[in-house]
Formats: C-alpha cells, sequence, structure tokens
C-alpha cells in the first residue's frame, strides 16, 4: 500500500471524472452512485449507454446502478476481501494478469499469489453467497479489458475490515497495470463536499497540510517556523472515533465541533450521547441548530459556501474557486475568521486579510499545493500534486511511477464482520443514503419540497423478510440491536437482500446509528457502519 499512499491514504481519485468515460470496463463496488453521486454517475452512465463500456456492480443492494450492469454480484455483507480475492485467483490461475507491468512496476506479487490461493470460486462462493461461475465470469470480463476503473465509496471503508478491502482493490487494479493510464484508476467517490480539501490541509490526527507526518521532525520544523511557535506535538492527536469514548471515561473535557453533527451521525449513539454529556464544556460551529448544537454551551454561527470566498478540493483532487455571492445572515462568520479570533485571544495573535493570504501560506507550506493560487485557478481548477506555479498539475496519478517508487502488493486474508447476526438477533442492518436527503439533514429538511418525497425514515425489507416476520408495507415496526432500539415503518422492496434489512441515518427522530456497531477498523479507525446485527418485532 505504501506505493499508492498518497491517493488512497487521503481517500483521493487516482483519475480524474472524465476518465470514467474512457474506461473499457468500469466496476462499481460499496456505492450507490446514482443516489449518492448522482452527477458522476451520468459518466458511467453515459460511458455504459453510449461507448459500449462494460460494467460491473458489486453491491448486496439491487441499487439503481445495476440497471445498466453487465453484471451485478450479490454478495454477502462484510465479504468484499473474499470475492476480490477470488476474483484474482481466477485471474493468476489463467494467466490474464499483466506480467511485465508486475514485474516491472511492483513488488509482493508472490504474496499475494499465494494467499489467494484458497480463494478458489467455490470457496468464495460459500462466504460471499456470490455463485462460483459469476466469480469466474467478472474476473474474465475484468480482465479482458484493456483500461479498467474502478470506483468505490463508504460500502468498501466503513467496516472493521475497511481498510484491508481498500487495499484489496489496489491489488486486482495492480494486476493490470489500471494505474497511471486514462480511463483506469482507483477512484474513492468522497462522500461529502470538500472532505478531500480537510485532509489535504491537515485535517486528520497525524499530519500537517499535505499530508506531512507530524512525527518527521523535519516536518515539524518547518511548521514551527512558518507558525513562528516553537515544540510542536512529535506525536499523532486522537482520531474522532477515540474522542468518543475518551469523553466518556473522562479522559476528554471539551470538545469543539465544526460543521458535524455526531449526534446523528456517530455509531451507538446512545454511548455517543452519555460521551458528550459528560464533557466539561462543548462548542459547536455550524450553519444551523443541530442536534448537536443543542448540547453545546456555546454556538458559533458561520458562513455557508456560498457566503463566502475561498477553494474546495473535490474528489478528483481539483483544486476551485469558491467566490461570496451573498452576505451572510446575522452574526454569521466565515470559519477562518472564527479561527483567528478565538487564536489571537488564546494569545497567539493569528491575522489575515483575506482567504488570498490564506492560500498563499498553503501553497508555501505544502508541496503539493505550491503551485496553486488564486490567480491561476480563477477560471479552472487544477488537479494536484502541482510543485510549481510552471507545472499544469496531475490529472492522473502515478503515471511513471508510484509514489515511493514501485507499487506494493499487500497479502489480505479474508475477516468476517465484528458482529454476526444470531438466535437472538437474527437479521443484519445495513446503512446509506438517499437521493434526497444530505448527510443528517441539517440543510436538506429544511426543503419542503425534499421532505414531502422524503418524509420520514423506514426499514427496506424484502417480500420474503416481511412475510417471514408477519409485517406489511407501511406499517410500523421496532428494531433492535445490541445497543439499542428505534421505530420506523417497514417498506418492502426488490432492492432488498434476503435477511437484510436497510435503513437510511439521515432521520434523527429514527436514528439508525442508535442500532450500529462502533467497533472500529484498526488502522483508520472507521467504524463498522455497514454491518451490525437487529431483530425487526411488530410495534406496540
Amino acid at each position: 500500500m505504501a506505493g499508492l499512499a498518497a491517493a488512497f491514504g487521503s481517500g483521493a481519485m487516482t483519475n480524474t471524472i472524465a476518465c470514467i468515460e474512457k474506461a473499457d470496463v468500469i466496476l462499481i463496488t460499496g456505492s450507490n452512485t446514482t443516489e449518492n453521486h448522482p452527477v458522476l454517475s451520468s459518466f458511467v452512465k453515459r460511458a455504459v449507454t453510449q461507448k459500449g463500456t462494460k460494467l460491473i456492480v458489486v453491491d448486496p443492494r439491487r441499487i439503481k446502478i445495476t440497471r445498466y450492469a453487465d453484471m451485478w454480484l450479490r454478495q454477502n455483507l462484510g465479504t468484499d476481501v473474499a470475492w476480490l480475492n477470488g476474483m484474482m485467483h481466477v485471474i493468476i490461475q489463467e494467466n490474464l494478469y499483466a506480467k511485465s507491468y508486475v514485474e516491472n512496476r511492483t513488488v509482493g506479487f508472490e504474496e499475494v499469489s499465494k494467499i489467494v490461493e484458497k480463494f478458489t470460486p467455490e470457496f468464495v462462493e460459500e462466504i460471499t453467497g456470490i455463485p462460483a461461475r459469476q466469480i469466474v465470469d467478472a474476473a474474465r470480463l475484468y480482465a479482458g479489458a484493456e483500461r479498467g476503473s474502478i470506483l468505490y465509496c463508504m460500502g468498501i471503508t466503513q467496516h472493521t475490515t475497511g481498510t484491508d478491502n481498500v487495499k484489496s482493490l489496489a491489488n486486482l487494479a495492480m494486476l493490470f497495470g489500471n494505474l497511471g493510464i486514462e480511463g483506469g484508476g482507483v477512484n474513492p467517490l468522497r462522500g461529502q463536499n470538500n472532505v478531500q480539501g480537510a485532509c489535504d490541509f491537515g485535517g486528520l490526527p497525524d499530519v500537517y497540510s499535505g499530508y506531512q507526518k507530524v512525527i518527521d521532525p523535519a516536518a515539524r520544523q518547518k511548521m514551527e517556523e512558518a507558525w513562528g511557535v516553537e515544540e510542536l506535538p512529535d506525536q499523532p492527536g486522537l482520531k474522532v472515533t477515540q474522542m468518543i469514548p475518551a469523553a466518556h471515561d473522562g479522559k476528554l473535557k471539551a470538545f469543539y465541533i465544526i460543521g458535524e453533527n455526531p449526534l446523528v451521525s456517530d455509531p451507538d449513539l446512545n454511548h455517543c450521547e452519555k460521551s458528550i454529556e459528560n464533557l466539561d464544556f462543548l462548542v459547536v460551529q455550524d450553519l444551523f441548530m443541530t442536534e448537536t448544537a443543542r448540547f453545546a454551551d456555546v454556538v458559533l454561527p458561520s458562513a455557508c459556501y456560498a457566503e463566502k470566498d475561498g477553494t474546495f478540493t473535490n474528489s478528483e483532487r481539483r483544486v476551485q474557486r469558491v467566490r461570496k455571492a451573498v452576505e451572510p445572515p446575522g452574526q454569521a462568520w466565515d470559519d477562518w475568521k472564527i479561527f483567528c479570533d478565538i487564536a489571537t485571544r488564546m494569545n497567539y495573535p493569528m491575522k489575515y486579510e483575506n482567504s488570498r493570504q490564506i492560500m498563499e501560506e498553503i501553497s508555501r507550506v505544502t508541496p503539493s499545493y505550491a503551485g496553486i493560487n488564486y490567480d491561476r485557478i480563477e477560471y479552472e481548477g487544477i488537479h494536484w500534486p502541482c510543485p510549481t506555479t510552471e507545472h499544469p498539475g496531475t490529472p492522473i496519478l502515478h503515471r511513471e511511477q508510484f509514489t515511493c517508487g514501485k507499487g506494493n502488493f499487500i497479502a489480505i486474508d479474508y475477516l468476517p464482520p465484528a458482529e454476526m447476526a444470531d438466535d437472538e438477533y437474527p437479521m443484519y442492518l445495513t446503512t446509506g443514503r438517499l437521493l434526497y436527503h444530505y448527510h443528517t439533514g441539517t440543510m436538506t429538511m429544511k426543503t419542503q419540497g425534499l421532505n414531502e418525497i422524503a418524509p420520514e425514515c423506514f426499514v427496506e425489507i424484502t417480500p420474503k423478510d416481511a412475510s417471514k416476520y408477519d409485517m406489511s408495507d407501511g406499517s410500523l415496526v421496532d428494531i433492535a440491536s445490541r445497543r439499542g432500539k428505534i421505530q420506523a415503518r417497514i417498506k418492502v422492496s426488490k432492492k432488498a437482500v434476503s435477511g437484510t434489512i436497510f435503513i437510511p441515518f439521515h432521520y434523527a427522530l429514527a436514528a439508525a446509528n442508535r442500532l450500529t456497531n462502533a467497533a472500529l477498523d484498526p488502522i483508520s479507525g472507521i467504524p463498522e457502519y455497514k454491518v451490525c446485527a437487529v431483530k425487526l418485532t411488530k410495534a406496540a
């Protein structure tokens, strides 16, 4: 994975969105693309319908994008490493991989070959539920393409094995040299606006901007000089999923939450609520009075995207200008002005004239952004890395070599989800999003038309399971896990898979995250939102 760290470590697409239409085959997994990324999905649909691109979709639900698929593989929840290893088993056994690319541009192939030996199509069928014949056919379809693009989203990452899932996708792409070429790549689709930019600029506990590690003495010295401070911390801070338990145990006394609503979006909400209530001091900076802001000691009103100048960096690493269109209401300020005022009151004078001046500092201290400034992105964005003002930007990563020289194959074995169904909790729950609402509904649920289309939470279930539990479409049911209970209406749907229910996580009144498991991926620290055990009973 080290050779791909610059792209995957930050969750960035290795290729551009436009590249999708240049692929001969597209593999989509863990992404309800048409509902979560409707604009980007149009590139996929156009590639399939107008350019003859083949599409493989691997997803447990019959999502809309499956209508365009040449092949739809329906896996059991949390079994992604197994089917990926199964495809690689077929590809290696049949000598379908790009031998020259593997020999010249990668290391670790032998270890991967050994680990996937046992993942025969029949063995994979036992784990995943995908018929062995489909594993073989999908492997051959992907292998037969000159250019293959992989698209994935949080259905891949939000598992206790999320990092393993991403590494396995990288293994598959490297087998065919599908990195560094137009129409190829491993392309994570970001879940929220400017998540990419936030990570790029140090919104992670172990790096400064541009993924410069805080444990690196040279990086620390550089930032100390830039900011005029001494002895910056030499160890990473806490991930958000470590902060909540620390607050619960009394080890962390205060939170400053910016543009996030964890009392709807975090897993195991009952535990999260107790943790927040245990704080000595809570500050929330947001556009609206969210469920989390109602618990705050101080609420700082901030300006929205249309009320400020700055930049956003999108999923394809394109840095773009944002321009103020209207004045912010009331006492709302730009986020950076709030930060500067607080820092100054805490005896560190932080003063910028405007957002342009901040971008100039970013360019000075961030190697991958060194060549990007407001003048250059006045009309069109630039893809990082862009090391100099003469550099055109880098739409496609890894053309000549990987960041660390050679791409690193990682041998990954299959591990089951953290929680399995049993007699007490016989069904599985997976969560996700709807087209009509965004995240915790902070903005979209203030729109009457969207609320009329998608007014309340629901439980998506197969006709077979609804009949099994004697539940009819539209009836109220209680859904319980080992962590909590909610109530919602049944929605009988052909999208669903037998033995599994789907609940959208947007709705605070029936928050799916009261049920979800806070078990974490040991590397990324992301919770297992996509798999937990539940039971359904008729509502009283």
